[in-house]
């Protein structure tokens, strides 16, 4: 059989693919062999005698099968790991997105109003201090803390109101005896 090795590499060159990428009609090989220069391989690939390979395909079925299991929880066994706990998931890493989570959501908060800068200041620190598990656990402390708050002012409002009532009321005494006072005083004189 010809040797069809020059002819293969001025193809790739010309057709500017790979030689393994390279097709040589087999009932043509005499032609073929007689083309010694770029210019009659160019001719014989416009005539179809020497064709470029389609590119192989390479499924990706199994792979997205297996991510697919994988995202459910399968393959991902003791025996499947290779480094620890922390290095596949740096527990650095999830406190910083549990951190974030909570400030955004007391600086949220803050911004509408739901909780002043006092509350804020305060919460911002008990977050940090690793208070609250997650942010459900954080707005169920705000809602606790509101209530608490709301609590005290209603009680204080109430103290004060009975405190200024025995305040006027022993007012109203000292200037009810302040006038008894005065009235004997000035009874007195008559009476010598």
């Amino acid at each position: 059989m010809t040797n069809l090795r020059t002819q293969k590499r001025l193809a790739a060159t010309v057709v500017g693919c790979g030689q393994r990428k390279i097709w040589l009609d087999p009932n043509e090989v005499s032609e073929i062999s007689n083309a010694n220069s770029r210019q009659t391989i160019r001719k014989l690939v416009a005539d179809g005698l020497i064709i470029e390979k389609p590119v192989t395909m390479h499924s990706r079925s199994r792979a997205r099968a297996l991510s697919e299991a994988r995202r459910i929880g399968r393959h991902r066994g003791y025996g499947k790991r290779k480094g620890t706990a922390d290095a596949r998931m740096p527990s650095a890493v999830l406190w910083m997105r549990r951190l974030r989570v909570l400030r955004r959501l007391l600086v949220k908060y803050r911004a509408s109003g739901k909780i002043d800068k006092h509350l804020y200041h305060e919460l911002y620190h008990l977050s940090k201090g690793n208070t609250f598990k997650h942010k459900r656990a954080l707005v169920e402390h705000i809602h606790k803390a509101k209530a608490e708050a709301h609590r005290e002012r209603l009680l204080k409002e109430e103290m004060d109101a009975k405190r200024a009532k025995t305040k006027a009321a022993r007012e109203r005494r000292q200037e009810r005896i302040v006038e008894k006072r005065n009235a004997l005083m000035a009874d007195e004189p008559e009476e010598k």
